[in-house]
């Protein structure tokens, strides 16, 4: 069947001058002024032609790379049955963020979030001996999550089209084979797809698991802070370790004494009182040598409210998200004003673990509420903190000799400079968005649902998973980000929404005659073209089209076509250069077009 050009006067595309007024990043503003995405409502697209052929492209990479690791392709509906959710715990865990509905007869459904108990539950319904394994399925669907704040276009939206695969292994080595396999294939799309990437240590989050590494894009647009050593490690701010210090010896440190300090409920007005009231003979207080306390609210799955005292170091600021991976699955928020009025021993401004009737030991603190600590905190260490009083403060309160604390906790901001946890140098902190995530689910959702095979010896055994997700759309969004310009988009060939873009000008019918057969020739080479046939469009007009919608080669029949050559335009380098009609294909061969 002979090919048929894309015609830019037929193509279902309608381009803009001006940005969406909600734009708020660039491949948000260009993709929607491009005609290859269009609003619906808040985080919901709808996908016009252009922007379905770069997806289209895109999810092709993927599908070569997962059957090159042994993956092989299935589809699960996006409306499931809630059960298997309820099953493994997370119909609660996903809270807000998943959303939910009945059907006519009342049945509870959910839009999937994400699918292991569903791909779980098929190969438990189908497979029960060692002999089908390692078994390796992914799907590219679409998920739904009910984000509360959908931002920047696509990169974040309620509506999302992902690649999870899903690895079904009965030994923890062929897990850990299946990982690396599917791990090596991530390294290689995104190489494809020209995308930078940094492979970090993650929290699994609600999808559990013994291992988790996320591939972040470094981008200054990014949600996550993720942080790298000169010694090569690398991780998440949520999966960052802190290295706690040494104890230090506690013998003949001052005794706790309990100073007023008026008008001091933030650290750095206790900080100004303390050094002009009780100076200290070595050097001045700073906000390093006080001891914040935060009051955070806690709602579990069970709906049970619960306080909790969280101390930092002052100069530190607590990290919402490090506190949320902390005390996941339970909701975490900042305790309300009916919360301190419920306590009245959390005097606010003035809280502390000090209790003028001694040590105070975990549980029994002065405030009755449960108190963690930073790990930097360690015993022999010596504070300014609160002392339940409103405007007083008790000094030199020691670690372990004045107090000791319920517990542990990664809440604390992660900043330049930290030891990393594994003696690697000190930190620096970067933005980033995550553009995939390997986990090693492990017997998780196979425990939760009952996926068991039999062994070589007719033992029953439970089998270990493995997830791997892409976000398709968001990797789209982010390719557009890095390949753009003050003009438009730049795709990289190997998503372009057509290999070449040819551009008529001029009111010659010659000129288009000419063109009409250029682009023949082009087709029938192998090269997919749109081709711009508008006659009564201004050459501006065309060229400014060109720019914004991105395709990388453009070819310009214009008024040297009649003498037998056409211009070569390089959108990536700008570079243009007159060609032969006759040579057009080599050379394009050459330059690598098709790549």
């Amino acid at each position: 069947m002979e090919a048929v050009p894309t015609r830019l006067s037929q193509l279902f595309v309608r381009t803009l001058r001006e940005d969406p007024a909600d734009a708020e990043v660039t491949s948000h503003r260009l993709l929607v002024r491009a005609g290859y995405i269009r609003r619906q409502a808040p985080g919901i697209f709808a996908w016009l032609p252009l922007g379905l052929r770069v997806k289209a492209r895109l999810e092709a990479v993927i599908r070569e790379e997962m059957a090159a690791a042994g993956a092989q392709e299935v589809h699960f509906p996006a409306l499931l049955p809630a059960e298997p959710y309820e099953a493994t715990g997370r119909y609660d865990e996903y809270g807000d963020g998943m959303f939910r509905l009945e059907d006519r007869k009342g049945a509870r459904m959910v839009l999937a979030p994400t699918h292991e108990e569903v791909f779980t539950l098929l190969v438990k319904d189908l497979y029960s001996s060692y002999r089908d394994l390692p078994l390796t399925i992914y799907q590219i669907q679409d998920k739904y999550r009910d984000e509360a704040r959908p931002r920047a276009g696509i990169l974040r939206g309620r509506e999302f089209t992902m690649k999870d695969a899903y690895s079904f292994d009965w030994t923890d080595e062929g897990l850990e084979a299946s990982y690396q396999a599917q791990r090596a294939a991530y390294e290689r799309i995104f190489r494809r797809l020209g995308l930078d990437y940094v492979i970090v240590a993650a929290d699994a989050g609600a999808m559990g698991g013994s291992r988790s590494e996320e591939f972040l894009h470094p981008t200054p647009i990014g949600e996550d802070t993720f942080v790298l050593s000169p010694g090569g490690y690398a991780a998440n701010v949520e999966a960052f370790q802190t290295l706690a210090p040494a104890p230090l010896p506690i013998e003949g440190q001052p005794a706790a004494v309990v100073r007023d300090s008026p008008d001091t409920p933030t650290i750095a007005t206790l900080v100004d009182l303390a050094n002009a009231r009780y100076p200290r003979g070595d050097r001045a207080w700073t906000a390093a040598d006080t001891l914040k306390n935060v009051v955070v609210a806690l709602t579990h799955l069970d709906g049970r409210r619960e306080l909790v005292v969280i101390g930092v170091p002052g100069d530190r600021e607590v990290d919402a998200k490090r506190l949320e991976v902390a005390f996941q699955p339970a909701e975490v928020e900042p305790a309300t004003e009916a919360d301190f009025d419920a306590n009245p021993l959390l005097v606010k401004g003035y809280i502390g673990p000090w209790s003028p009737t001694g040590p105070v030991l975990g549980l029994e603190s002065a405030t009755g509420i449960r108190y963690l600590l930073d790990p930097r905190v360690v015993d022999g260490t010596s504070w300014i903190t609160g002392a339940n009083e409103a405007g007083r403060h008790v000094f030199s309160l020691v670690v372990g000799r004045d107090f000791t604390a319920d517990g542990f906790v990664e809440a604390a901001e992660v900043r330049d400079g930290d030891p990393a946890p594994d003696g690697s140098g000190p930190i620096r902190t970067a933005r980033g968005t995550e553009i995939g995530h390997v986990f090693q689910l492990g017997r998780k959702y196979a425990d939760a649902l009952g996926l068991q095979v039999l062994d070589p010896e007719g033992r029953l055994v439970t089998v270990t998973m493995g997830s791997y997700g892409i976000g398709v759309t968001r990797n789209l969004a982010l390719i557009a980000e890095q390949n753009s310009d003050a003009k438009g988009l730049v795709w990289p060939a190997s998503v372009a929404p057509f290999d070449l873009h040819v551009v008529a000008t001029g009111r010659d019918e010659s000129v288009y005659a000419i063109a009409e057969s250029v682009v023949g020739r082009l087709e029938a080479a192998g090269f997919d073209v749109l081709y711009d046939d508008r006659a009564k469009v201004s050459a501006g007009v065309k060229f400014g089209d060109a720019e914004l919608l991105g395709v990388p080669t453009i070819v310009v029949v214009g008024r040297d076509a009649a003498a037998g050559s056409v211009e070569l335009w390089d959108r990536r380098s700008g570079e243009r250069e007159l060609v032969a009609i006759e040579a057009l294909v080599d050379r394009l061969r050459g330059a690598g077009a098709l790549e």
